[in-house]
Parts: structure tokens; sequence; C-alpha cells
């Protein structure tokens, strides 16, 4: 790794200030499970590293909002909010996919934010947060805005966070008549990078489809809305023959793009088939 300074703030807002200030290319780092990763392979050469290791202790806690809503702060690990009760009860679908992502060794140190900001598509939480209706709300010099989790990204490791903006919390509205699922098909361990992610939240009324959100990830670029085969649902009491045609649907409408972990046309049919499955497995979900 090349040298670099280590900046380290006492608070987000001083932070974000730090990653412009004097010129010289910044990133803020959190865990720095990916970056520190990247710095070594020389993929990325900051000159200055502004840790927020030291920030305020709000930005690691994990509140119930009224009505049931969540609000994580980002630099809570994964681990924290997989071991959360709060997080299990509000939303459990997001427990259930922590516990396979990646590995326990990573959950530990790896932070929301740090993990909603680095824009890799494979990346497990942000569809689950998409198909929740998650919100982020960001901080920067030039003052907060808040963005839907699937509004972040722009491209592949592409966001559209400014390069002074840091992410300061995550807002899972309540899930209440919600029942969600995610499906991770992966090539070798079930913790591994997924070669398909789908995310699937719907919201029930006695046996009717009234709202649904399914989204793809790790064969797109950025976390995909589904609304063709979601639209398949509204009004609909799912069985074999309507889940049939949400996956049609869906390999009709998206592109998926191949790489190490499977060709194009291969997770395309991956598509067609997890789909349903994930479909029923949010149908079984109880908050």
């Amino acid at each position: 790794m090349t040298p670099f300074e280590l900046a380290e703030p006492r608070s987000l807002r001083e932070a974000a200030v730090l990653l412009t200030n004097g010129g010289e290319p910044a990133h803020a780092i959190a865990g720095g499970t990916a970056l520190m990763l990247m710095m070594k392979a020389g993929v990325f050469q900051p000159k200055r590293l502004v840790s927020l290791r030291a920030i305020e202790p709000q930005h690691s806690e994990i509140n119930v909002l009224p009505g049931g809503g969540l609000r994580i702060g980002a630099m809570a690990t994964l681990r924290s909010l997989e071991r959360s009760v709060l997080v299990k009860q509000a939303a459990p679908v997001i427990t259930r996919t922590l516990k396979t992502l990646s590995n326990v060794r990573v959950r530990n140190v790896a932070t929301l934010g740090g993990h909603l900001a680095h824009g890799d598509p494979h990346m497990d939480l942000p569809p689950v947060l998409t198909a929740l209706g998650a919100h982020v709300r960001t901080l920067s010099p030039a003052g907060e805005r808040t963005l839907a989790v699937g509004e972040v990204y722009t491209g592949y490791y592409e966001t559209c966070l400014a390069d002074d903006e840091l992410i300061a919390e995550l807002i899972v509205p309540p899930q209440t008549g919600w029942r969600s699922a995610y499906f991770k098909i992966t090539t070798r361990a079930a913790d591994d990078w997924p070669t398909l992610g789908i995310a699937v939240a719907l919201r029930m009324e006695a046996n009717v489809v009234r709202e649904a959100r399914l989204v793809v990830s790790a064969a797109t670029n950025t976390p995909t809305r589904l609304s063709a085969a979601a639209g398949v649902l509204l009004g609909a009491t799912p069985d074999a023959a309507i889940l049939a045609r949400c996956g049609d649907a869906a390999f009709a409408e998206v592109e998926l793009v191949g790489d190490v972990h499977g060709s194009a046309p291969y997770k395309q049919e991956l598509l067609r088939v997890y789909v349903a499955r994930a479909i029923r497995g949010a149908l079984v979900d109880r908050l």
C-alpha cells in the first residue's frame, strides 16, 4: 500500500468536511473490510483516510420509531443488526439475510453505512432494503438529504453520493401487514457472493396482494425493481399459475449480466425459477 494520512474526527459533520479539505484524494473508512482489500491490491490509493471510529456514539445505535419502524445508525456493525432483537421483531427478513452475508468475522467489523455506500451490486442488503421501502439520510457540508435506498446506486460500483457526503442513518418504515423474503443463490458456500439475489415484499389483504415490490441484484449493475413481475401479482391470490407468470414476466423484463458466478443465460433461467420461490417464501412470512 502507498502511504496515507489518517484523520480521526470526533463527529460525522467534521468527517464530511475533512473529506474535501486540503484538496487531496480522501476516503472515509468505517469497518474497512472492502476498502483495505482494494488498497492492498493497488486498486484504490487515497492520500487521506478519514476514520469514522471516533464519531458520536448515536451513529451506532438501533432504535424503534413510533409506529414500529427502525432508525439504524450508519456505524452499526452488521453483526449488531444480526443479533438485534429490535431488528428481528420489526423486519425479520434483515436478520435472516445477515446470517449468510459473508462470514461472521466480516460482519463483526463491517458497518451498515459502509455496506450501503460501497456500491458493489453483489451486496445482499441493498435489494432487501429497497424491497422494504427503506431510506437513508445523508450528511455533507452542503446539508442533509434523504434518499430511497434504491436511488443511491447509479451503476457498477457507482453511487449518487458526493465525495464529501456520508450516510448518517437508515430508516426502515413499519412493516406491519407486509411479508418479505430474500433468496440468495450461490454456486459455492451459502455465505459466498450471490450469483443472483431476489428480494420480495408483499402487502396482503386476506389472501390478495395489494402491493408488491420485487428486486433483483447480483446479476444487474444496480438493485433493479421487477415492475412487470410485481404487476402480475397485484389484485391476485397467488397460485401456481400466477407465480409461473411472474417468473416469465421477470425473465422478459430485465437483461442480466454474466460473471464468474454464472453466465447471463444461466442467471436468466435462475431468475425465472427463483422469483416464484421467493414469492412463496414471502407468503409464509409473518411479523
